[in-house]
């Protein structure tokens, strides 16, 4: 008996041990569940039980500079959803039917959405109004009240199509900026999201009278562009005639830039793209052979079209750097803009032993003047002043310029200057920087180093957005100007535009004049990389010269027209047709220059002799220039009255000013 009391006391025990244990590992339970993963399994009940469909904001609008122009505007379009748990069962097939019809889907895949266990499904985005329309008419006429889901969106879109493509860029399928400004300030266009929320049951089913919870988006913010979009026409109409005429079988740019403030007004790459269809190919050529590419090959295209080569692209400038050469020069007091007879040009100078040519090396300059050797744009000259000028101190004006590093640009993908470590430069190394060969800079650096030139000394950053507007309170948020150091005194910055004056007024640049205005420039021709056979020519220029408010660089790469490579033939008329529309756009005010020289246009040269050829530029007003590479120019003179002429620069149907001279080749 007392056995058998035992035995139930141990039982007891063990059963209260056990009950005590369990009871003890469900609080233990209970306590993770609540502490450990309560946040967890809260944020799964809520997305089980709450229907959330996402809005989106309104992309904020790209202005050109006059705050008038919207250069990328976002449109109203809607996105379809359904709720799958909502759509009965024996409809199931009828609306996929329906849904892949109007918006010309798939039809299996769009059935297997309809029959998925899930709460939120997207059939379609950016879809026009006029067919969300004809499926709320489906839908009433089908009494189908649940599981279809037609909410507000936006869809971007580029009212003037190519219009600064490569500046403005595109963005993706979800609103969200790829490239250019649209990429660089997507944090400010693209506003914030908004939501529709409903609570349903755990099946994700609607529950009956449960209202739906609205949080708007919030639209973005707007942008004003530097851009101006008329000057941008300007520019890129005659770039792209200039690129076409020239046959420029790799494009060019051009890039005009207020130097006061560091604005730039115009940035263009041709050829260009259409914002609204960015992934199509751009040229006839290129679409001919799409369909051959595959996938890989086809980005890499799309990528180059899309490449903003101003400010992505390096290039040896050639003999516009010899602006710089010279301001470094009279800022170390090495030299003076008019003491004649300073320089003596005899067609090359040996360099450690290494004799380097002048482009007339087979007609030499003779005695210069600082000024003259940069309006005949004389090699010898600017490799002694490199020389005088030394590598550790060139190398400091190189930085000052901003050549060693990126401008700052409000834009993505920049890219800076390539030259050799200072300590791999030798005194040859030193001589060809010294006239703009063997070295890659963009045409950005280029632009905003001349317009420290131009604004008198200071060094000033670009920038492509100078002002953020919020569309709601229509606050203006001004950009703030950066102009951050002195880099020449304002007596040097004054002798180089003077000197850039007479380039354009009697040197190499003749060909950039314009009607009413004094006009600086510096053009250059260099080779696109070693041994390649192709090259840039470009013109430099700066306007008007009294008050400068313009800085312009033409580059054209690889021109292989009848035209030639020459800048002075090629790119400086660009320069003038540009100029002459852009200046008076701006309303700046003419020079006090003499009008007295007339536009002209010149003629067709070719297969005609020397004699008639002159005769014909005489009554016109125009000279001719014989292209000579013989070292007797005095000997052969007298034979080439009859000798037919190959090639001309200018070419035919250019306009240029009476007086300039036409240079020719002959057979």
């Amino acid at each position: 008996m007392v056995s058998t009391n035992l035995t139930s006391k141990r039982r007891m025990k063990w059963m209260i041990m056990i009950a005590f244990l369990l009871f003890t590992l469900l609080l233990i339970r209970i306590a993770w569940i609540e502490f450990v993963q309560g946040g967890e399994l809260q944020a799964m009940a809520y997305a089980q039980q709450v229907l959330n469909r996402k809005i989106n904001p309104k992309r904020g609008t790209i202005y050109d500079a006059t705050g008038e122009n919207m250069l990328a505007v976002s449109s109203s379009v809607e996105t379809v959803s359904i709720n799958p748990m909502n759509i009965e069962e024996e409809k199931k097939e009828f609306v996929a039917q329906k849904l892949s019809e109007l918006f010309e889907l798939d039809y299996e895949k769009t059935l297997k959405k309809v029959r998925k266990k899930s709460s939120i499904e997207t059939i379609a985005k950016k879809v026009d109004k006029e067919k969300t329309n004809e499926l709320r008419i489906w839908m009433e006429e089908n009494k189908i009240e649940t599981g279809i889901n037609i909410d507000e969106d936006t869809k971007r879109y580029y009212p003037y199509n190519s219009l600064a493509a490569q500046v403005i860029g595109f963005c993706g399928a979800d609103n969200q900026g790829l490239d250019g400004i649209e990429a660089k300030y997507d944090d400010i266009l693209k506003g914030s999201m908004g939501t529709i929320e409903k609570i349903t049951d755990a099946k994700g089913g609607e529950i009956e009278n449960a209202k739906e919870e609205y949080v708007p988006a919030k639209d973005g913010k707007d942008l004003i562009l530097s851009i101006d979009m008329t000057v941008q026409s300007i520019v890129e109409k005659y770039l792209k005639n200039a690129c076409i005429d020239n046959k420029c079988t790799d494009g060019g740019n051009v890039v005009i830039m207020n130097p006061k403030n560091g604005d730039i007004l115009a940035m263009a790459t041709y050829p260009d793209y259409n914002l609204n269809t960015p992934y199509e190919p751009n040229t006839e050529e290129l679409k001919a052979i799409w369909d051959t590419l595959d996938s890989k090959e086809q980005t890499k295209q799309l990528q180059a079209i899309w490449r903003n080569r101003a400010i992505a692209d390096t290039y040896e400038p050639g003999s516009t750097f010899k602006t710089i050469t010279a301001s470094a020069a009279l800022e170390e007091g090495i030299t003076e803009t008019d003491k004649e007879g300073e320089f003596n040009c005899t067609g090359s100078i040996e360099i450690a032993g290494v004799r380097i040519k002048c482009w007339r090396h087979y007609r030499p300059h003779g005695s210069e003047s600082l000024r003259q050797a940069l309006m005949n744009s004389c090699n010898p000259v600017f490799i002694g002043l490199g020389q005088k000028i030394g590598k550790e101190k060139y190398y400091d004006y190189l930085e000052k310029f901003g050549f060693l590093d990126k401008t700052g640009i409000d834009l993505p993908g920049e890219a800076k200057g390539i030259f050799l470590a200072e300590n791999k430069v030798g005194p040859v190394e030193l001589a060809t920087i010294s006239f703009g060969q063997r070295f890659e800079v963009t045409p950005l650096q280029m632009v905003t180093a001349v317009s420290s030139i131009a604004n008198g000394g200071m060094q000033v950053k670009p920038r492509v957005v100078k002002a953020i507007k919020d569309p709601e309170t229509g606050e203006v948020q001004e950009i703030e100007v950066k102009k951050e150091k002195r880099i020449i005194s304002e007596e040097t910055a004054n002798s180089v535009l003077s000197m850039m004056e007479s380039v354009v007024g009697e040197g190499t640049g003749k060909n950039a004049q314009v009607k009413g205005y004094l006009v600086g420039g510096k053009t250059g021709t260099s080779e696109d990389g070693v041994n390649t056979n192709k090259y840039v020519t470009s013109f430099l220029g700066v306007a008007p010269i009294s008050d400068p408010e313009v800085v312009i660089l033409i580059t054209l790469y690889n021109p292989t027209g009848e035209g030639g490579h020459q800048g002075g033939g090629v790119a400086a008329p660009v320069g003038s047709q540009i100029l002459s529309e852009v200046l008076p756009y701006l309303e700046l005010k003419k020079d006090k220059q003499e009008e007295t020289q007339e536009e002209v246009t010149v003629p067709e040269l070719r297969n005609k002799t020397v004699e008639e050829a002159k005769k014909e530029l005489k009554e016109i007003g125009l000279e001719l220039e014989i292209k000579q590479e013989v070292e007797n120019e005095l000997e052969n003179e007298i034979n080439t009255k009859e000798k037919v002429i190959i090639e001309q620069v200018p070419k035919p149907e250019v306009k240029i000013r009476s007086g300039n001279k036409v240079t020719v080749e002959i057979e």
